[in-house]
């Protein structure tokens, strides 16, 4: 009889590069691939120690000197939407939420590229080709949807009417929104929030209790918006902690704000690991 033996994740560090959220700071991740068999259970176990997934990567946060970026999720039971956040639902009542597989299509990029030239056009992705698009929206080893809204009015139009779209990763305990873009020309619109908002019901439609959002950076405009979501909480410290008043947030840097590498994986709880037995040979 031959056994594989089980293989534990291995876990690296990026080289420091400029921080893309706050200015004059240098950043790290620690990562490791997502593959095989168990990925998805993978991708559920970190996803809950405040890391991120791109395409076949989960990534978190581990600078030397800075721990100001904090993963987000709504609680969703707790979640009631503000006066201005009714009023973006109201908006956007027109909108067609449409499920799909992560297949990208040339109208996605168009929307997707028109966002990035409006809103990052000096960020990581700003030369992305209709190629790399295509991996960042397919490559997923897990259960993922590409979740367009659509305008039924201009369904017939070039642009199939799309309005937005979002990457979304559906997990044993929430969705995660991946990746969000949308017509930046609809400002009146709030797009942004409104896509958050439909998450929160996509959550209760599957009976799930959380919305990952990414990482809320303090200090940030980039990502301020993410703290006008009520029932927010962060994964700090090693656990999950609700956001009071946003500003008590320090993004301040300070030498011992991070645990050296080896302690950060020491304490990152993985799913086990199924032996995978072939069967025997003669």
């Amino acid at each position: 009889m031959r056994h594989s033996l089980p293989i534990a994740p291995q876990f690296y560090v990026t080289a420091p590069q400029p921080c893309p959220y706050l200015e004059g700071r240098m950043e790290r991740k620690l990562f490791t691939s997502l593959q095989g068999d168990g990925a998805e259970r993978l991708n559920d176990a970190l996803s809950k120690q405040g890391f991120r997934r791109s395409q076949n990567v989960l990534y978190r946060p581990s600078c030397a000197e800075c721990s100001a970026c904090l993963s987000a999720r709504i609680r969703v039971a707790d979640f009631q939407p503000s006066r201005a956040q009714r009023r973006v639902m109201q908006r956007n009542a027109h909108l067609q939420r449409r499920p799909t597989s992560p297949w990208a299509t040339e109208t996605q990029f168009a929307l997707f590229r028109a966002y990035l030239d409006s809103r990052h056009a000096r960020g990581g992705m700003a030369d992305m080709d209709l190629f790399e698009f295509a991996s960042m929206i397919e490559e997923t080893p897990v259960r993922s949807r590409l979740i367009e809204y659509a305008d039924p009015a201009h369904a017939g139009a070039e642009d199939q009417g799309l309005r937005a779209g979002c990457l979304t990763d559906i997990l044993d305990d929430g969705v995660s929104m991946v990746y969000s873009f949308f017509d930046p020309l609809q400002h009146r619109n709030s797009l942004g929030t409104y896509v958050i908002l439909d998450h929160v019901r996509i959550a209760r439609e599957l009976g799930l209790p959380y919305v990952y959002l990414g990482y809320w950076v303090p200090g940030s405009p980039k990502m301020g918006y993410k703290a006008q979501f009520g029932a927010l909480e962060v994964y700090r410290g090693g656990e999950w902690r609700r956001v009071g008043d946003p500003a008590e947030f320090d993004p301040a840097t300070h030498p011992l704000a991070v645990e050296p590498i080896a302690e950060q994986v020491a304490r990152i709880s993985l799913p086990e690991i199924r032996q995978v037995s072939p069967g025997g040979l003669g």
